[in-house]
């Protein structure tokens, strides 16, 4: 059985679903690979490379020839369109906010595994690509606010005078957070961090940071450890406590998101007004309708204050922008998930196994994603004609 890995189509998407190290592990298992030529150039990985692992290297990869599609961003129609009926898919799929590509893998008989469904349990940690491309953009995000900061981060003491360290809050302590507080740390900063759920006072205190106490009388834990929408009542004190903290920061990361949902509004126009001029907000929400109010993602947007402006520096393919490494844990996480699938060179899912059965979104014409299928059955027929609209899928 063949794995194809071709070229992401989406401008900007520099990562790709495997490495030569990922095929050597294919090959290993006894499947073969086609990859498209300068498939993984734009993340350090050349084509020879490729081929010395024992890749097939072709112009361009045949979709209606397709065994099994390994690849990174959710896949538009006219892709899934041109797939062959019962042909496997791995990469992410976006469920929640792609219901027409979801409704036409499974009208296409296509069986498509989502690396955002993966159970977040011990076993499959190996597999769990959005802790994998989490970390990347966690220390990202730091980078660009370092960039952004006109000052340093760490404390100096020189014969000149004492330069006070930046004051760094992050919002949002799930990986992105936990790795954005450990990178501020490093480059010296002093990190106060807060997030909803229960748990994330004790992570935050392990990564250095001090944790922020907000009286909401209740934490917000969701199933799988992630956080759950707040009532508007909340979400309107959370703001109100939230906003001298906003103020005493020099830099904010935020990075708090909510599966299935616009993220969670944190920072106001309003609450800006307390910050320092140069201070800088760096949103890894942006994409996702942004924690922060103006925020664009891939844009610097200037928010003027007394004195100066605050910059929002909304983020976009915040894993794209370390391709290498994000292209090597992310095709390792595809390898491993495959590879748990895979008996005597065929792609033969167990759907006993939860881990399968988990990340499993389409099979035999079913969605198989109970809440995707809700979602499906409550919204509009969806149009499942092949698109090509260029707006983030491939």
């Amino acid at each position: 059985m063949d794995i194809a890995v071709r070229r992401e189509p989406i401008e900007g998407e520099r990562r790709v679903a495997a490495t030569p190290a990922s095929v050597a592990q294919f090959l290993k298992n006894g499947l073969t690979v086609t990859v498209e030529r300068g498939a993984g150039a734009a993340a350090g990985y050349p084509d020879a490379d490729f081929e010395a692992a024992g890749a097939r290297l072709v112009d361009s990869i045949d979709l209606g020839a397709v065994d099994a599609l390994a690849h990174v961003r959710p896949l538009d129609t006219a892709t899934i369109a041109a797939l062959p009926s019962g042909a496997v898919t791995v990469g992410f799929a976006s469920p929640a906010s792609e219901l027409p590509a979801v409704a036409a893998l499974a009208a296409r008989g296509v069986t498509a595994f989502a690396l955002e469904l993966i159970p977040r349990i011990s076993r499959a940690q190996s597999m769990d690509a959005l802790t994998s491309q989490s970390l990347i953009a966690g220390y990202r995000c730091v980078l660009e606010a370092g960039m952004r900061f006109p000052r340093f981060f760490p404390l100096y003491m020189t014969a000149a005078g004492t330069i006070p360290p930046a004051r760094v809050l992050v919002l949002g302590a799930g990986v992105a957070g936990l790795q954005a507080i450990a990178t501020a740390k490093r480059l010296g900063a002093k990190v106060a961090a807060y997030d909803v759920r229960s748990a994330s006072a004790d992570e935050v205190r392990s990564m250095g940071g001090t944790f922020i106490h907000l009286d909401l009388d209740a934490a917000a834990d969701a199933a799988g450890g992630y956080a759950k929408e707040l009532a508007a009542d909340r979400a309107d004190r959370q703001r109100e406590l939230l906003a001298p903290h906003v103020a005493d920061a020099d830099v904010i990361i935020t990075t708090a998101a909510i599966p299935g949902r616009p993220a969670p509004r944190l920072i106001t126009t309003a609450m800006l007004q307390g910050m320092k001029p140069g201070s800088v907000i760096v949103d890894l929400a942006a994409e996702t309708g942004g924690n922060v109010e103006g925020a664009i993602p891939g844009e610097d947007v200037p928010v003027p204050v007394p004195g100066g402006a605050v910059t929002i520096a909304g983020m976009k393919d915040a894993p794209s922008t370390m391709a290498f490494d994000a292209t090597r844990l992310l095709a390792q996480n595809i390898a491993n998930l495959i590879a748990l699938m895979t008996v005597e060179g065929t792609i033969a899912p167990d759907f006993d196994d939860e881990v399968i059965a988990g990340a499993c979104l389409t099979h035999a014409g079913e969605v198989r994603h109970p809440p995707t299928a809700e979602a499906l059955a409550a919204a509009p027929a969806p149009d499942t004609t092949p698109s090509t609209d260029g707006k983030g899928r491939n």
